[in-house]
C-alpha cells in the first residue's frame, strides 16, 4: 500500500486527485492539505507518508520550498511535483532540491498513476512531454566532445539493449533486474559504454547514441 499525502491549494484539482487516487486498490489517501505548512505540520504529527504530490504555486509555503523541508526532515518520504509551470529551470530546481518527479497538470491519469507506483518502487520520473522536449533541446547542444574514429567504434546486441534502456530512463537496477545481471555489471556496462564513445556522462552517451543512429 502507498500512503500518499495531497497538498494543493485548489480544492476542485484537490477533489479530482483525491478521486482518482481513491479508486486505485494500493493507493491509500493518508492527508490532504491547502500549502506546504499543512502539510509539513502533518508529517510532524507523525503522519506516515509514502509519496507527496505537491503544487509549486501553494500560499505560505510552495512546492519547491516543502520539497526542500522535507528531503531535510523525512529523507524517505518521496515528492512528486505536479504544476503547470513547464520551464526547464524550474523543474531542475525542484529535481536538484530532492523532488522524485515532475509532472505536468496536463499529463493523463494514467502517467500519473504510473509515476507514483514507478517513484515508490525506485526513483524518478519526468512526464513525456518534459522528456521528450529535454530530449529535442539536448539535440541541438553542440557536442564538444571529440568523436574521432567513430566508424571504428562497434556496438553488440546487448550494448544497444542497455541502450535503450538507459534512453528510456530506466535505472542500473530496474536493466539489471531486466537481463537477470547484478546492478554493478550494468554500472560496469554503463561506463565502458561512456568511455568508448568518448562521451562526458550518461546524457552525451545517449546524445550519441541517437545521432548516430545506435538506437
Amino acid at each position: 500500500m502507498i500512503n500518499i499525502l495531497l497538498a494543493e491549494d485548489h480544492h476542485v484539482v484537490r477533489d479530482g486527485l483525491k478521486s482518482m487516487l481513491e479508486k486505485e486498490s494500493n493507493f491509500k489517501l493518508v492527508g490532504e492539505a491547502a500549502n506546504g505548512a499543512d502539510a509539513m505540520e502533518l508529517l510532524r504529527k507523525g503522519l506516515e507518508v509514502d509519496v507527496i504530490i505537491a503544487d509549486i504555486n501553494m500560499p505560505v509555503i510552495g512546492g519547491l520550498d516543502l520539497t526542500e523541508q522535507v528531503k531535510k526532515e523525512f529523507t524517505k518520504v518521496k515528492i512528486i511535483i505536479l504544476s503547470a509551470l513547464d520551464h526547464e529551470k524550474v523543474i531542475v530546481k525542484a529535481l536538484k532540491l530532492g523532488a522524485s518527479g515532475y509532472l505536468l497538470k496536463n499529463s493523463s491519469p494514467e502517467e500519473l498513476i504510473f509515476a507514483i507506483k514507478h517513484i515508490y518502487k525506485y526513483k524518478q520520473y519526468i512526464c513525456e512531454e518534459i522528456t521528450t522536449r529535454f530530449f529535442d533541446r539536448m539535440l541541438t547542444i553542440p557536442e564538444n566532445v571529440k568523436t574521432d574514429n567513430i566508424s571504428d567504434i562497434t556496438f553488440s546486441s546487448r550494448d544497444v539493449e542497455i541502450l535503450s534502456m538507459i534512453a528510456e530512463g530506466f535505472t542500473n537496477q530496474e536493466i539489471a533486474d531486466k537481463l537477470f545481471t547484478s546492478k554493478r555489471t550494468i554500472e560496469n556496462h554503463r561506463q565502458q559504454l561512456i568511455d568508448r564513445t568518448g562521451s562526458r556522462n550518461t546524457v552525451s552517451l545517449i546524445r550519441y547514441a541517437i545521432l548516430h543512429g545506435v538506437i
